[in-house]
């Protein structure tokens, strides 16, 4: 597409400010991946890769549900608790829930148990964008305060035991959850196929669809864009239940995985998704932030761990580096941040002042626009 502009034809200008925060953290991915090969010669054989992507896709699955909280200018903290939650309810359900005031106990099929544990995602999600767009609670106390309950729910589920058996049993007809959630199509781990699933799905829904317009203008000033008629509060009830969906998808997969359903299971989750939301490139006050980015940066993390492993380093110092990259990376951004608004301050003084205009080539009056797409 080109726009001609004055008689003259040019191309669409491009977020350079986005383009280079992205580009930082894929030339640190870059970087890393080239330190680790040259110190391992394990890191690029194909079975590790394989592993390291699987152990990634985990993280980023749960990045991409946070990252719609936070282009809202949210947080949510209860992710982590989701995810152990989704897969006891998983585990409880498959070993047979008992009907109430009966003495009858039901058994569901794969593709029920599936379903229950994403609406219980979805529902920690709603309950938290309630509180958080209804009765304006902070979004970090609301969420924190569901981070407890629903970890409580799960211990309360599971009385603070693991559910260990999640194969199921042919003649009760609930086999296949550990079968088909831990496949490996065309010899590719079933969290990578769902990681690239919600990395289209909801690529395209902040691309291509009014929602993801809205997300970004409340994100970016929530008050304009109310006034400007976009249903805000939906918008903000809908990316916490998004969040959820996210994190339940992952707690079933890490319960196929063991197989085995634990109410710790998803600790400390919700931090390791933030760190790979923020070093993607989006902004924790909201408006700004892609899905390429947040893979990027869980791309970044995961590999940094693996490798950090691989070369013999202590998991103490993991902790130390991986958060010291993660200051680094915001700092930059910060600093850039800050650049960027002191030219456009400067900017305005000017304008206010009556200095020069824009150049020729900028200064293009309503008059003179003419699109064409070519």
């Amino acid at each position: 597409m080109t726009l001609e502009v004055g008689g003259v034809a040019r191309r669409p200008r491009v977020n350079l400010n986005a383009l280079l925060i992205e580009g930082r953290a894929f030339l640190a991915l870059v970087l890393a991946v080239v330190i680790f090969s040259l110190l391992s010669p394990h890191f690029l054989t194909g079975d590790n890769l394989i592993l390291m992507t699987r152990h990634v896709a985990i993280n980023a699955t749960v990045a991409i549900g946070l990252l719609m909280v936070i282009l809202n200018g949210g947080i949510d903290l209860s992710v982590g608790s989701i995810v152990g939650l989704s897969g006891v309810v998983s585990g409880y359900l498959l070993q047979g829930w008992n009907i109430p005031f009966t003495d009858r106990t039901a058994y569901l099929p794969v593709w029920a148990v599936v379903i229950v544990s994403l609406i219980v995602g979805a529902s920690i999600g709603l309950v938290n964008g309630f509180l958080i767009a209804r009765l304006k609670i902070a979004p970090f106390i609301a969420t924190l305060g569901m981070l407890y309950v629903a970890r409580g729910l799960a211990l309360v589920i599971t009385n603070g035991v693991t559910f260990n058996d999640l194969r199921g049993e042919p003649q009760l007809g609930n086999t296949g959850f550990v079968r088909y959630l831990a496949s490996r199509p065309l010899g590719i781990p079933m969290p990578i196929w769902v990681m690239g699933a919600f990395a289209i799905i909801f690529s395209l829904l902040l691309n291509r669809t009014p929602f993801g317009r809205w997300l970004y203008a409340t994100g970016s000033n929530e008050r304009a864009a109310e006034l400007s008629g976009v249903p805000v509060r939906r918008v903000k009830i809908w990316v916490y239940v998004f969040s959820g969906i996210c994190a339940a998808a992952v707690g079933m997969l890490l319960a196929a995985d063991l197989p085995a359903a634990t109410p710790r299971g998803g600790e400390f989750y919700e931090l390791n998704a933030i760190a790979a939301v923020v070093m993607g490139g989006a902004a924790l006050s909201g408006g700004r932030g892609t899905v390429r980015g947040t893979l990027i940066g869980a791309f970044l993390i995961g590999f940094l761990v693996d490798g950090l492993v691989l070369v013999g380093v202590s998991v103490f110092w993991q902790q130390v580096i991986k958060g010291a990259v993660i200051i680094l990376a915001v700092a930059v951004d910060q600093a850039q941040q800050t650049l960027h608004r002191h030219r456009a301050g400067a900017k305005a003084v000017r304008a206010a002042s009556g200095g020069p205009p824009d150049p020729p080539d900028r200064a293009v009056t309503i008059q003179q626009q003419k699109v064409t797409v070519t």
